[in-house]
């Protein structure tokens, strides 16, 4: 008898808050979300903690992106809790999105009571089972006595190994639920192998074949950043004289102002990147998925290259290109052993390699500048200057991407946030809110298109309830650009349902207290740019840029990498 009562005066917490304690235990101190039934008792916990600080987005997707560009600048999990039903099915493209390149996520989503579900009831979706392929692992939970080892598991897979999305479904019951259980402190995952060693003799083979390269080039993609790996590879590639290109997800791991990077490789990338890849005898591959984008026509992609690739996934191994060497490891970890052995002296002469590569850059990419008409790459290479480079920026998905990509000189890692994989517009928006949040020291910058903008235009209160100081650059040039630039290029310019209208994005910026800028000329660019970097908090500026701007250097659809479309003519 005293000992049922001894139990029940124990019973004190529910699973909601265990829930909040779980999240404490994994340092976790921002949450994005937005409230709905299913999460009250959740909510509820939260009203009483004040060590987190939780981010009320206007729509669930916004709040995964948020939480996306959080994990991208900090390097931890972002958390996002959305409730049941359409708040769950709201946040897939952020799960899809963050899976795709690779982003740490805990998503919390509601659920009915677990006596409710299978029984069509209010707000019911099985996003377990809707979201097994765009999640690194995802649980429901059953029973409250599972929810520690679960929220551990959860942060533990999300980011270790090849980081992503971990979903975490909650039926209402199981958070009401009481409890005397405690947050884990340790995990132990079965099978669960996320790091595995890389040998001496692996290094040493590496070693060998850059000792008798003549024609070397490193590719280095997001897996360098996630590694943390950006400082060894600077390290490497002066040691040595390497040029170094990186995927547009890898874009920050080495200095774009530095003589050895040639740029983006791809279908939009650089003369010198993909003419240098093409070319070289020997390709070292640093967490790299090698999509179409990237490689272009498979069997054209380096043939005459012996290639190594290196990855913490081996799924990724031979699944696109074929390789000669594949590496499943950590990048940085490769690196640190991988230094101490090269030198100059025991090289082959690359300065001449290096020296052609470098050269090839200066061709590309091209635009033309027009008196009297405003063209985008000119916007951002303003942004740039009155950066200089130590913005983070964030983008959505099209033309204004790729000119980001090439005119705009990150100097650091985890600076550039944009939708590599998926492709999402709308993503950059929210991105650039979790990063502000962040990181609220340096500017954050968010550069969009008219279309992309109108997605999760909403989020612009959210940057208003916190004063977050992002500076939104609508690149306006009436169109969905991309999809335009495709149809003038390989659809005999038959503009079908691209041509967007758009609001007064300055009028639309007052309406919700923020002060809109517009610019039709470079000088009026010019002057808004330093006004909005002056001005504290959110500032929108709308540029009307050139309609019929198109980015290039581009390959076409099915092509190999060398076979370039320079600049339209």
């Amino acid at each position: 008898m005293l000992s049922a009562l001894h139990e029940t005066l124990l019973q004190t917490t529910n699973g909601a808050q265990l829930l909040i304690q779980c999240l404490l235990n994994e340092n976790v101190n921002t949450i994005f979300g937005y409230p709905g039934g299913a999460v009250i008792p959740i909510y509820d916990a939260l009203y009483d903690c004040a060590e987190i600080t939780h981010i009320l987005t206007r729509h669930e997707q916004a709040a995964v992106h948020a939480a996306d560009g959080y994990a991208r600048v900090t390097g931890r999990p972002g958390v996002a809790l959305v409730t049941s039903g359409p708040g769950a099915t709201n946040a897939v493209t952020g799960i899809a999105n963050a899976f795709m390149d690779s982003v740490p996520l805990v998503v919390l989503t509601g659920q009915v009571s677990t006596d409710l579900i299978g029984r069509d009831s209010f707000q019911e979706v099985n996003i377990f089972g809707m979201t097994m392929d765009i999640t690194k692992h995802n649980y429901v939970v059953l029973d409250i006595a599972d929810l520690p080892r679960i929220i551990k598991e959860a942060f533990h897979i999300a980011s270790t190994g090849r980081p992503g999305p971990v979903l975490i479904d909650l039926p209402k019951n199981i958070m009401n639920a009481k409890s005397n259980l405690q947050p884990l402190d340790q995990v132990s995952i079965r099978g669960y192998d996320h790091t595995p060693p890389i040998s001496d003799e692996i290094v040493r083979v590496i070693h060998d074949r850059l000792s008798s390269a003549k024609r070397p080039v490193i590719i280095a993609g997001g897996g360098v950043v996630s590694s943390g790996a950006s400082q060894q590879l600077h390290c490497l590639a002066e040691k040595i004289g390497i040029p170094i290109v990186n995927t547009l997800m890898g874009i920050g791991s080495f200095p774009t102002d530095h003589p050895l990077y040639l740029g983006m490789l791809g279908m939009h990338g650089t003369y010198a990147a993909n003419r240098a890849v093409h070319q070289a005898d020997l390709l070292i591959s640093l967490g790299v998925r090698f999509n179409d984008r990237l490689s272009g026509k498979i069997k054209s992609f380096s043939p005459n290259s012996w290639k190594i690739h290196v990855d913490i996934d081996n799924a990724e191994f031979n699944k696109n290109i074929p390789v000669d060497l594949a590496v499943q490891g950590n990048i940085s970890h490769l690196l640190s052993k991988l230094i101490p052995l090269v030198n100059q002296s025991t090289m082959s002469s690359l300065s001449e390699w290096a020296n052609e590569t470098t050269a090839w850059q200066r061709k590309v990419p091209h635009f033309t500048a027009e008196s009297g008409h405003l063209s985008p790459q000119e916007v951002i290479q303003l942004l740039s200057k009155y950066t200089s480079g130590e913005a983070i920026v964030a983008t959505d998905v099209g033309q204004h991407q790729i000119w980001t990509a090439h005119h705009y000189k990150f100097i650091r890692p985890r600076s550039f946030l944009t939708s590599g994989g998926l492709g999402t517009m709308g993503f950059g928006f929210p991105a650039a809110i979790g990063a502000a949040i962040a990181d609220g020291n340096g500017p954050i910058i968010c550069i969009t298109g008219d279309g992309s903008f109108q997605m999760n235009l909403q989020e612009l209160m959210t940057a208003v309830d916190y004063q977050l100081p992002i500076k939104i650059a609508i690149l306006n040039n009436g169109y969905l650009g991309m999809v335009r630039q495709w149809q003038q290029l390989f659809y005999d310019r038959r503009y079908s349902s691209v041509q967007i209208s758009s609001p007064d994005f300055v009028t639309f910026a007052q309406a919700y207290g923020v002060k809109g800028l517009r610019a039709q000329s470079l000088d009026e660019a010019d002057a808004i740019i330093q006004e909005s970097l002056a001005t504290p908090g959110p500032v929108l500026m709308e540029f009307n840029v050139r309609e019929e701007q198109n980015v290039y250097p581009m390959v076409p659809p099915g092509e190999s990498n060398d076979r370039m479309i320079l600049n339209g003519d």
